[in-house]
């Protein structure tokens, strides 16, 4: 005759009855573990990458609960202009060549020049451009939890740190 614990195992051993782990990243560590992954998988992204003239080409490569994750090229001289990013967070990965990044924050404005295999990581209401300030092309690769619903634009004369979160765009 078989026993209850003999069919259904140790009930001390509670691993067998919890929920699987999940699969996807639910921590900003574990997206910025997603995009180093997705970054050294050169062979599925390389392929995908395209040039335009015109403006900045961009692909979305995968998405999952809750977040989406980009693929972006950049031509010399090519920009985002300045914005944030609405509620989402995001991580931002150079994958080849240099791009800049120029922040506005409460103690001001800061410039970093990202080469392949940086990172950076930002959470709701940055304010940044992005542009390849470089003689060569660039390829990106952006992570945004939740995915990305809004990018407000702010012109060049209006210095958006410190303004109420609304969601507006800014001229």
């Amino acid at each position: 005759m078989l026993s209850d614990v003999s069919i259904a195992g140790d009930p001390l051993e509670l691993p067998h009855l919890l929920p699987p782990r999940p699969q996807h990243p639910a921590t900003v560590a574990e997206f910025a573990g997603l995009a180093r992954r997705i970054a050294a998988d050169r062979a599925a992204w390389s392929p995908l990458v395209r040039y335009d003239a015109a403006s900045r080409w961009y692909a979305r490569l995968a998405t999952g609960p809750g977040y989406e994750v980009w693929l972006l090229s950049w031509l010399p001289g090519q920009g985002s202009g300045l914005h944030d990013h609405g509620p989402s967070s995001g991580v931002l990965t150079v994958l080849e060549g240099e791009l800049r990044e120029r922040a506005l924050t409460a103690r001001g404005e800061t410039t970093r020049m990202l080469t392949a295999g940086h990172q950076r990581v930002f959470a709701p209401g940055y304010v940044h451009e992005v542009d390849n300030a470089s003689l060569e092309g660039a390829v990106s690769l952006h992570v945004y939890f939740p995915g990305l619903t809004e990018m407000t634009p702010f012109g060049c004369t209006r210095h958006p740190v410190g303004r109420a979160a609304s969601g507006a765009a800014t001229g």
